[in-house]
């Protein structure tokens, strides 16, 4: 049997302390993350996550002799510079962590676009020379325009999925664009016998948070429909059937506290039409406070038009006056600046 290090010994039982230890396992790719950004990470995480760089040989041992089921599972998810991480936040925030740590990146030969990358059109600050050429040999759009190399419209450089070339990383990096990301890449993370992989972890929160609107309004409307009485229910029921009780005393003519001013109103409309009708066919046949109070009633529906117009009226008065404003403002700043 080989001699083993006892270094290598003692590191695998330290990562095995640290996975049964811990409630969430995650497995990270520290791939391209300069030192100083790296060291900042680890301070970032200080308090909330422990994060442990070993050896692939090691981290599998540690994994697979843990008592925790299923968090050996982690082991195929060791991609570039894999790296363990220990917390006790759930997989989601932790993700959600570790993304919003991630700063931009200048493109680098070889790497591959996580977006479409795009020149926006505009000037690019450069004094006309070789770079023009080295623009338009890239396929980035450009001309001389007074005095100063513009790019003439947005330009996809390369699609997500593609490769950066040596060219167009080099310029995207004169032309201030960068387009990559470098941040600690959470492949993966074990929370109680279950493995979420990037994907699953990736929460869109806009969407996430209007489908849970979207599922409370439709699990309310059917409770009501249903007549499902809970917490939430319950006073729209007691509301509704509220108003439907009100509404069958008024159409079944029931005096109560609440229906009767609302029939007596009723009677009274009623009375004024049959009054109407009758003055109509015969002065005579209604008496003077009778007809003082139809004619008071016809005086109150010719006034409302006639307001509503002159209403109408004042608001175009408004409107003008506020044209005439902005006219006098532009010509005064016409006159200002010649």
């Amino acid at each position: 049997m080989p001699h083993v290090a006892e270094w290598k010994k003692e590191e695998v039982k330290e990562l095995k302390n640290l996975i049964d230890s811990h409630h969430v396992v995650g497995m990270a790719d520290l791939s391209d993350i300069p030192a100083p950004q790296l060291q900042k990470m680890r301070q970032n995480l200080r308090g909330n996550a422990k994060l442990k760089m070993s050896r692939k040989t090691l981290m599998d041992l540690a994994l697979n002799d843990s008592k925790k089921v299923k968090v050996e599972d982690l082991t195929n998810h060791m991609d570039g510079q894999p790296a363990l991480i220990f917390t006790e936040m759930n997989p989601f925030k932790l993700y959600k962590i570790l993304e919003g740590s991630k700063t931009p990146a200048p493109a680098r030969a070889g790497s591959i676009a996580i977006t479409d990358i795009v020149v926006p059109k505009g000037d690019t600050g450069f004094m006309p020379g070789p770079i023009l050429g080295e623009l338009q040999k890239i396929g980035i759009p450009a001309k001389i325009e007074k005095g100063k190399i513009v790019i003439t419209e947005d330009k996809t450089l390369v699609a997500e999925g593609d490769e950066i070339s040596r060219d167009v990383a080099s310029m995207l990096t004169r032309l201030d664009i960068y387009p990559l990301e470098v941040g600690i890449n959470l492949k993966a993370a074990y929370e109680d016998e279950t493995i979420y992989t990037s994907d699953l972890l990736t929460i869109d929160e806009e969407k996430t948070i209007s489908d849970l609107q979207k599922a409370y309004t439709q699990a309310f409307n059917l409770s009501v429909n249903a007549v499902v009485f809970n917490s939430e229910s319950t006073p729209a029921l007691i509301s509704k059937a509220a108003g439907e009780a009100l509404n069958l005393a008024f159409n079944a003519e029931v005096l109560t506290s609440k229906t009767t001013d609302l029939l007596l109103a009723k009677a009274y409309s009623q009375m004024l039409a049959i009054a109407s009708e009758a003055a109509a066919q015969d002065a005579e046949s209604v008496d003077d406070e009778l007809r003082e109070k139809l004619n008071a009633t016809a005086s109150a529906t010719e006034a409302k038009p006639a307001e509503e117009e002159k209403e109408e009226e004042k608001e175009e008065e408004e409107e003008e006056e506020e044209e005439d404003k902005e006219e006098d403002a532009a010509a005064g700043l016409g006159a200002l600046f010649g």
